[in-house]
């Protein structure tokens, strides 16, 4: 009986996630800086979004292993894909939620 009370305990919750808003400026958009985004934010593993503004920058949010948003934030958007040219990136921590898995949103 004591295993079967023991079966039915949650396993131990992961490391916290940490989540943060991107807004990344430079040559962003029509780079294809959103798809490469959501397929490198895929294979880290991150959940939330990205999408275009009209000021010409790219906002994204990443949230999930905390490495792995370090990662992502720190190394692979301050480069990004081949054709962009990254002048400005700014990071702040965010509470919104980022939903299941990583999607492209439209242009705000």
């Amino acid at each position: 009986m004591n295993a079967i009370a023991t079966a039915a305990t949650p396993s131990p919750m992961p490391p916290s996630a940490k989540t943060l808003r991107v807004v990344v400026k430079g040559r962003v958009q029509g780079v294809f800086f959103r798809d490469w985004t959501v397929q490198t934010a895929r294979e880290l593993g991150l959940n939330g979004w990205v999408r275009n503004r009209r000021d010409g920058s790219v906002e994204a949010l990443f949230s999930g292993d905390p490495t792995a948003v370090d990662e992502m934030v720190e190394r692979r958007c301050r480069v990004g894909p081949p054709a962009a040219v990254v002048t400005a990136l700014s990071a702040f921590p965010s509470e919104d939620d980022p939903g299941q898995g990583f999607q492209r949103k439209p242009t705000v």
